[in-house]
């Protein structure tokens, strides 16, 4: 064999070599992505037996759901069943209200008249409190903070005589496209006969659509959403709920509601919903129902944050 050969034979071989060696690689990293996506999928897949075993360990009637808003898959345990709202609704009111800000037919600059007659004593006021004698004028956007951000039932029902009651709020939500909701009843009406509050109701499943929609802007102008979106993040109500598993440092958009305990113990209605953003930049929409339970207040919101840090482990990855 020559030179020229046994140069073409050794070129040959390393070409050979480099190939093995290629092939060898993509092989292996073949296998190690597979793997990882394995494990992933393994995680995720693992949350709905999750979420059911919880359900299972309490004497409540539980609606929860869980959205991964980047794939828009979703989790649950009696997702479609009908269950009372109290002031989570709340939101959907603030929706309406901004809708019409957007349309130019209310501005958050614009002033309510805040009469005597609205502020009735029997109810959760922070609104009140800060104006008992009421006849003042306070911007638009400091009363959807009350309602939303602070849960006040007299701005609620103040917003809804703004735009011509709870049906108005319904046909707006309707006409997003959610149609597994009812809101029918303000909270003086459902003050005056607890049985009201059942009228006033969804199913987790929407909740979560719901929120899906604000998520992805697909609802309010970019202002409005960010007005809104603040006022929940800031809100300080039910720390112990959605938030209540979570670190501390968690950024949770939400809105709760709570029925209180009536005479025979039983609390009717107990909830939370919101968007979580977790370190890793995602998103998910939690929709937790509590109904019709005798657990004292600090287990029922035990299990809408055991519910929800369930939803954090498995998709914070």
């Amino acid at each position: 064999m020559n030179e020229f050969d046994k140069n073409n034979h050794l070129s040959f071989l390393k070409t050979l070599l480099t190939m093995r060696i290629l092939r060898v690689y993509l092989i292996a990293l073949f296998l190690v992505v597979g793997l990882n996506v394995n494990i992933c999928a393994q995680r995720v897949d693992y949350l709905q037996p999750t979420l059911q075993g919880i359900v299972d360990k309490y004497q409540a009637t539980i609606g929860f759901s869980v959205l991964d808003l980047e794939n828009e898959k979703t989790y649950s345990v009696n997702g479609d069943m009908h269950l009372p709202m109290q002031s989570v609704y709340k939101f959907h009111l603030g929706l309406a209200v901004l809708s019409q800000v957007d349309q130019r037919k209310l501005s958050l600059d614009q002033k309510i008249l805040i009469k005597k007659s609205d502020l009735l004593p029997d109810t959760w006021s922070p609104l009140r409190d800060k104006y008992p004698n009421g006849g003042v004028k306070i911007p638009l956007s400091e009363l959807i903070s009350f309602t939303v951000g602070q849960s006040d039932n007299n701005g609620c029902d103040i917003l809804f005589r703004l735009l011509g009651g709870p049906s108005k709020v319904q046909t707006y939500i309707f006409s997003l496209g959610v149609q597994n909701i009812a809101i029918v009843a303000t909270e003086e009406e459902m003050h005056k006969d607890e049985k009201v509050q059942f009228t006033n109701w969804a199913t987790p499943n929407c909740s979560v659509q719901l929120l899906n929609l604000f998520y992805k802007r697909k609802v309010l102008s970019e202002k409005s959403h960010a007005f809104l979106w603040k006022v929940m993040t800031e809100s300080t109500s039910g720390p112990k709920k959605i938030k209540g598993l979570l670190p501390p440092s968690t950024s949770v958009a939400h809105k709760t509601g709570y029925s209180g305990v009536n005479k025979e113990g039983v609390t009717a209605s107990s909830n939370d919903i919101g968007i979580v953003t977790m370190p890793n930049g995602r998103h998910f929409a939690v929709a937790a129902f509590v109904s019709n339970t005798k657990e004292n207040d600090k287990t029922i919101d035990s299990m809408i944050a055991e519910l929800s840090k369930a939803a954090w482990d498995q998709l914070n990855n």
